[in-house]
């Protein structure tokens, strides 16, 4: 493909994106901008959703170098002008299933799809986590990117470590929400979760009950499922786990281990290896 050829790419909702040449401009979310950026894909600008504030999420933006791609904002002040004012070529949008551009208010997202061609790609709980890589990772090839040399046998080693972990250390999931309680994931509800269980790492559920996604359990909670290793949410909506002095906790915080977890993942094989090299660093401390 060269510079000036015709340009598609056929997205997750099943629609096709054109183009006349291949887009340079590309506008994102920022879990899809960080992604592109690690195959040499440099936004133009990226946007967060109404978790996010006034400032990226440096939790989510991976290796991107912010201080030449322009952050739009997130929430109510994401508008069409706003959203187009570096003048992309093409937006790069998530969505957590039935075709939704997450972050963006519908009515939003219709006129920015008059303006401008727009690529979905589905990140929800229904795709496996290697889907979802391999999507971004022909995307970033049809936009003239290309994956790291060795970032593949990066993970293999990474997977190979966990699959060879000893013993059998408990993992929670966990989103601190407050001095008074935290959300529990659902392994099985998140596609970076379901790996580590496909690799042989215990992960704890939460009760059941209400929470599709999460479970809202208070401390003592939490610590009555005994995780030896804690992947704690450090996106910037959630409060630092080493911030929580419940009382009902400390049984649970002198004895785990902690992993940085972002629950909204980079989706290339290197942001995917390093995540599972910390984890793997855990639990063979936890279970050695």
């Amino acid at each position: 493909m060269t510079e000036q050829s015709a340009w598609s790419f056929a997205d997750d909702r099943g629609r096709l994106a054109v183009a006349g040449r291949r887009p340079t401009r590309v506008l994102a979310y920022v879990q899809a901008g960080a992604t592109l950026w690690d195959y040499g894909i440099r936004p133009e600008g990226i946007f967060g959703s109404g978790h996010d504030g006034a400032e990226p999420d440096r939790a989510k933006t991976g290796t991107l170098p912010l201080d030449s791609v322009d952050y739009r904002g997130a929430g109510d002040d994401l508008d069409v002008d706003t959203l187009l004012r570096g003048r992309p070529d093409l937006v790069v949008a998530v969505s957590y299933g039935h075709g939704q551009l997450y972050g963006l208010d519908p009515d939003t997202a219709k006129h920015l799809e008059a303006s401008v061609p727009v690529v979905v790609i589905d990140v929800g709980q229904a795709r496996t986590l290697d889907r979802v890589a391999e999507r971004f990772a022909e995307l970033a090839r049809s936009l003239g990117g290309a994956p790291v040399a060795g970032a593949a046998e990066e993970l293999d080693t990474a997977r190979e470590r966990l699959r060879s972990a000893p013993g059998e250390p408990r993992v929670l999931a966990l989103s601190p929400a407050g001095q008074a309680e935290a959300y529990a994931a659902r392994p099985q509800m998140w596609p970076e979760l379901r790996v580590l269980a496909e690799l042989g790492i215990t992960m704890v559920s939460p009760p059941a009950g209400a929470g599709v996604n999460w479970a809202t359990v208070d401390w003592r909670t939490a610590a009555a499922l005994e995780p030896d290793v804690v992947l704690t949410d450090v996106r910037s909506n959630a409060i630092p786990l080493d911030e929580v002095a419940a009382p009902a906790w400390e049984p649970a915080r002198r004895h785990a281990r902690t992993v940085p977890w972002n629950p909204e993942p980079l989706c290339s094989p290197q942001a995917h290896a390093r995540f599972l090299a910390l984890v793997a660093d855990a639990v063979e401390g936890a279970g050695g």
